[in-house]
């Protein structure tokens, strides 16, 4: 007689109080560095700090279960990372026309890098990293107008080195304005800032490595809460804040909205620091 395999048994969903959250993220702090057991060439990134945390707090991706609180979000940074923290992900409007693989990419990229060997000799990129206090070497820039942010093409911005990829642009598309204009409603904008980080405990990592193997301390936590839009917008001024483009032929791997480690805090009106290890 076959016996069937009993189902493996799964622990209920977990879920915190925002003071039991920080009793654990210190309790884990405690505990010193940590080898990272999702450690291979592939999950060395900015992300793996992260990853860590979640499976140490036994909660699922992206899923920060605070019952009866307003929605909270974590954010783990290594410590002394020269690279730029991502707020959040969000395409550019309007959304249905996929601006990006659909106007930016073909009427605006250039040929891959790895165009050939790596990927399909037509493969093209439209990687760019904007802010609103200068153009990039392509001639764009974002701006904010009132109402959104929008992303400006100025042709006689661009730099002598990309005289070639100018010349593909005129004759893709001309040199006037961006029609449609890819943008984001600052409504929009604030919806996706109270649905992801309204609210925030911000958790750095320091990260050494001994044999090829990364261990993680979490020796900081700091809470965050009533993030506000108006400051973000004066970070894209001032150059603090980014808008990333990173797609090629093959996959668009999404508009990120980023921001130097040290001015995170900035970004809310309440900061809070819930412990420091290092002090």
């Amino acid at each position: 007689m076959n016996k069937t395999k009993p189902r493996e048994r799964r622990d209920p969903l977990k879920s915190f109080t925002k003071e039991s959250l920080q009793q654990e993220l210190l309790q884990i702090g405690e505990r010193g560095f940590l080898p990272s057991p999702r450690y291979t060439k592939e999950t060395r990134n900015d992300g793996a700090p992260g990853n860590y945390l979640e499976n140490l707090l036994g909660i699922e991706e992206n899923n920060l279960p605070l019952p009866n609180a307003a929605e909270w979000e974590l954010k783990v940074q290594r410590a002394h990372t020269t690279s730029n923290l991502t707020l959040f992900h969000m395409e550019p409007s309007p959304r249905a026309m996929k601006l990006v693989p659909q106007v930016l990419l073909p009427l605006y990229g250039w040929p891959h890098d790895g165009a050939g060997h790596k990927y399909p000799r037509d493969e093209r990129s439209f990687r760019m990293t904007m802010d609103s206090r200068r153009h990039t070497d392509r001639g764009f820039k974002v701006v904010a107008d009132g109402e959104k942010v929008k992303v400006v093409f100025e042709s006689e911005m661009v730099a002598e080195r990309h005289a070639e990829w100018l010349r593909s642009v005129e004759s893709n598309v001309g040199l006037g304005e961006l029609e449609p204009a890819p943008y984001w409603g600052y409504e929009d904008l604030q919806k996706k800032i109270s649905a992801k980080l309204q609210n925030t405990f911000y958790v750095t990592a320091e990260v050494k490595k001994v044999e090829g193997q990364e261990y993680f301390h979490f020796y900081r936590c700091e809470k965050l809460s009533g993030f506000r839009l108006e400051r973000f917008l004066e970070m894209l001024a001032t150059g603090e804040a980014k808008v990333e483009f990173d797609a090629r032929t093959g996959h668009n791997h999404g508009t990120k909205f980023r921001l130097k480690r040290a001015s995170v805090p900035m970004l809310y009106e309440n900061h809070e620091v819930v412990f420091d290890l290092s002090l």
